[in-house]
């Protein structure tokens, strides 16, 4: 297989793996136990508080340990929303958030909440204007990934903080698809509120975090123990959580090789794809994303057959998000972008890893460039 899919998820490094294990075996206990065992747990626990806290360069205390981004994305949101309820019921997003966002301030609605989602350009960047032109008096939250999951542009976080906060409003970013790719410091964003993942740092599956900036109001989703200074109860995944530490001490320390990695690669994903592939288009901005993701469309092409062929030649790839990898829907982010013919052209998704060769993606072009010539040739037939 040729996986170029590593915006949907990474392998799980080794030394992730021997964390996990010890952790497993050797320190298995109650985290809020008061003896060795729960000691033990705890003292793991509180190093990958202090390694996902340097990877974004938060304090440990600042750290909340989650299931995944999504429902550090739903405790941001909902969380501030519960806690500033009286002060205002008004949120903004872009119109490209992860669903996790998206969905999330739409149930938000049943109890009042109104949001606006600002588009962004053909470009898939947010201008920062248009965030402020939408504050309210009334408005409590702004919401903005900081890379997109589907076509990698990097929004301007900082800016836009900059401008809520001069409006009195607290910014949250997703930036589960930037941290580990390029740099990320909650100072530097100037945002209140984070999101993380591990899986996508080269990490296990099941374990996030939201970074909380000191004295931001938060009430917790889920209640209970108390445990994660009251605000996510239930005991925590700590064999999970110490593989993240790991993950997240492996990507700060090798962060300027990845860039380097994602640079050289992509670049060359991107030159070979739109040389192989005639009429193709890359979706987002050349310049301000991520660099390792390349998401074309090409006219004539069903995205749907596109994967399948591609997929039973061993090439694994997506056509956007693996969260609405079964629903055959039009992408909400390709759809925002507004670009001329879309309904008639398929997407594709490539994104590449540490394990990413050169000879991968000359195999995986070609193997593409095949494909979308047979199914061109079916269409004309």
């Amino acid at each position: 297989m040729i996986y170029l899919d590593y915006a949907a998820t990474t392998p799980v490094r080794p030394e992730v793996i021997h964390a996990m294990t010890e952790s497993l075996t050797e320190s298995w206990g109650n985290p809020s136990s008061n003896h060795l065992a729960g000691h033990a747990a705890r003292k793991g626990m509180d190093r990958a508080r202090r390694q996902v806290g340097e990877l974004v360069g938060a304090p440990p205390e600042s750290v909340i340990f989650t299931s995944g981004g999504t429902e550090a994305d739903n405790l941001a949101i909902r969380g501030v929303a519960r806690a500033l309820s009286a002060k205002g019921r008004h949120l903004i997003i872009s119109n490209i958030e992860h669903s996790a966002v998206r969905v999330t301030c739409k149930m938000l609605a049943e109890d009042g909440f109104e949001t606006t989602e600002v588009p962004v350009g053909p470009n898939g960047v947010l201008d920062p204007q248009a965030v402020a032109r939408a504050i309210r008096p009334d408005t409590i939250l702004v919401s903005v990934m900081h890379v997109n999951n589907e076509i990698g542009t990097i929004q301007p976080i900082a800016e836009i903080a900059e401008l809520a906060h001069a409006r009195g409003v607290l910014v949250h970013t997703d930036a589960v698809q930037s941290v580990g790719k390029i740099p990320v410091s909650l100072e530097a964003l100037g945002v209140d509120l984070l999101s993380l993942s591990a899986h996508k740092i080269y990490g296990p599956k099941g374990v996030g975090a939201l970074i909380r900036r000191k004295g931001v109001p938060l009430f917790p989703i889920l209640t209970g123990g108390g445990h994660e200074r009251g605000f996510r109860a239930g005991t925590e995944n700590v064999p999970g959580i110490t593989g993240f530490g790991v993950a997240a001490e492996l990507a700060m320390r090798e962060l300027p090789a990845r860039m380097r990695h994602d640079e050289e690669l992509g670049t060359f994903l991107l030159e070979s794809a739109l040389a192989a592939l005639p009429g193709s288009k890359l979706n987002g901005d050349p310049d301000l994303r991520w660099a390792g993701c390349v998401s074309l469309r090409m006219p004539g092409v069903d995205g749907a057959d596109l994967l399948a062929t591609l997929d039973a030649a061993g090439v694994a790839i997506s056509a956007g998000s693996a969260c609405k990898a079964f629903k055959q829907e039009t992408s909400h982010v390709i759809a925002a972008l507004n670009l001329p013919n879309e309904q008639d052209s398929g997407t594709l998704r490539l994104t590449v890893g540490a394990p990413t060769t050169r000879a991968e993606i000359q195999e995986a072009v070609s193997l593409i460039a095949k494909a979308v010539e047979s199914l061109r040739g079916k269409v004309a037939r």
